[in-house]
């Protein structure tokens, strides 16, 4: 895209690759001063990366970093910042136990030749804050303080170090509204000031309201980059998923056997309002025996915070949960056990299979967590409930006690399943269970999940993938920007029409 502005920093042809994967290939980017930019894509189009190469954390293999046009290698995140590229995270990486004063001077504070000169520094600190029009005591403790106001302090911090560039990775997915506007005051204030910002998130309103300027990224490929003002938001859907939208797919609609068993469509598990502060709101969905659910939406939409609820990882603030017509609280995982459900998490390696535990311990974990501490499976009664579920699900293996590790994805993937159904779920959450496994298999698990439905069981499927969503759900629920927009029934929606949702349009 042709511009007459000229950029402060430039990347070109960036490549960068690691066993197996190659994250960039040949990627432009640029920065202009007095403007946002923001960098969108998929996970693993290959912004992260991008961010490592630019702050020095990798590396490239192939490329140039260009600042006013003069060639740079920033060799660490520390180099960077000496270069005046400074990053703030989602994560604030500061020090809640001390002062704000000394958070935005940490490792820069003025002294003397006897001791640090504390009235000084906190009287810059107090003027740096000023001209960001905030207005707080720099003597209190960072953690009295709401996250919002440290990502603000992060943000001083770089002005400090006389950062030219401020990168803004996922800077608002833990805030709430009025603090996403405190956060945006902020950066509007610096973006008039000729600050060149590079921002990040998965929240499209967001990127909207605040980005002039939108380079899009498509498995480590540069797509294209557009002014805000003259993409839609389709158009930025469209190419951050890369393809024509398929035809319908077959949906669990169409397979539904003619006779039903006996229950099935009878309400299990219904919420009203149901919400946690920077998490996600107002969240009302209604689960129902024989049917699946599909959770729909862009990576960072809230579909896993929403089921994190259900399930009780993460506590509910607002709202309630109805199970089978009486309120329930579900305060943590050994709650929602009991009330009948299941839950196979997005990341199974870290929060799914007990790596150094055999196959067999990992599938009868969670009845054993139900049974309690005092009604111990018995060894003969674990194997027994392990050679049921190897040969129920098919999962390739010398024997039930190789460690699950050693297994690959999709048997992982089944193992997790074996441990569910162990227990006699009238629910199972499936958080992207396809996700990093091939073909075959995902074909097999997930015709396993339609079986369990036509069986009378309540399934709530997460996907990315669209088609898979809308092929594996009767009634699909779409997310946005942390809420629920629309709902719909899958065999009547394509993905043309979810999409249309999940852009911004009308349902």
């Amino acid at each position: 895209m042709a511009s007459e502005a000229v950029p402060v920093l430039e990347m070109k042809g960036i490549s960068k690759g690691f066993p197996g994967v190659q994250s960039l290939s040949s990627v432009d980017f640029r920065l202009i001063p007095g403007e946002v930019h923001s960098l969108m894509g998929q996970n693993g189009a290959g912004k992260s990366t991008l961010v490592k190469v630019l702050t020095g954390v990798h590396a490239p293999d192939d490329g140039r970093i260009l600042l006013d046009g003069r060639e740079i290698r920033p060799a660490s995140p520390l180099d960077a910042q000496k270069l005046g590229i400074s990053a703030v995270f989602q994560e604030v990486n500061l020090c809640p136990n001390l002062s704000v004063a000394e958070n935005i001077f940490l490792g820069r504070e003025g002294s003397s030749a006897f001791a640090l000169r504390w009235r000084e520094m906190r009287r810059n600190a107090a003027a740096v804050l000023s001209d960001l029009n905030v207005h707080i005591d720099v003597a209190a403790p960072l953690s009295a303080y709401s996250l919002a106001v440290q990502q603000i302090v992060a943000i001083a911090r770089s002005l400090t170090a006389k950062a030219r560039i401020l990168i803004l990775d996922e800077p608002t997915s833990s805030l709430a509204e009025d603090e996403v506007r405190t956060l945006f005051s902020v950066v509007r204030r610096l973006k008039a000031q000729g600050m060149a910002i590079l921002f990040i998130s998965h929240f499209l309103d967001q990127v909207f309201e605040i980005s002039d300027r939108i380079t899009v990224l498509r498995n480590g490929q540069l797509v294209g980059e557009y002014l805000a003002a003259e993409l839609s938001r389709v158009q930025l859907v469209t190419r951050m998923v890369g393809r024509e939208v398929a035809e319908d797919g077959p949906t669990r609609a169409a397979r539904a056997p003619a006779a039903s068993p006996a229950g099935a469509g009878a309400t299990f598990l219904r919420t009203r309002g149901l919400g946690k502060k920077g998490s996600v709101r107002d969240i009302d969905l209604e689960v129902r025996l024989g049917e699946g659910l599909g959770i729909a939406g862009l990576l960072g939409a809230g579909k896993t915070e929403t089921v994190r609820l259900l399930f009780g990882i993460d506590a509910a603030d607002q709202g309630s949960i109805e199970i089978d017509g009486e309120e329930a609280r579900i305060g943590s995982p050994l709650d929602a056990i009991a009330r009948g459900l299941g839950f196979c998490p997005e990341d199974r390696k870290t929060e799914g299979i007990l790596g150094d535990l055999s196959l067999r311990e990992n599938i009868v974990i969670a009845l054993q967590a139900k049974r309690g501490i005092f009604r111990n499976l018995s060894r003969e009664r674990q194997d027994e409930i392990a050679r049921l579920y190897i040969e129920r699900l098919g999962i390739v293996a010398a024997d039930a006690e190789v460690p699950i590790s050693k297994l690959s994805g999709g048997n992982q993937q089944k193992g997790l399943l074996a441990r569910w159904l162990a227990t006699d779920p009238r629910m199972l959450i499936l958080d992207e269970p396809t996700r990093g496994i091939d073909v075959a298999a995902k074909g097999e698990i997930m015709g396993q999940v339609a079986e369990l439905c036509d069986r009378g069981m309540a399934v709530v499927l997460v996907s990315s993938e669209m088609a898979e969503a809308l092929r594996y759900s009767d009634r699909l629920v779409v997310l946005r920007d942390r809420r629920k927009v629309a709902e719909l029934a899958a065999s009547e929606a394509g993905e043309q029409a979810v999409y249309q949702i999940v852009a911004g349009g009308q349902a």
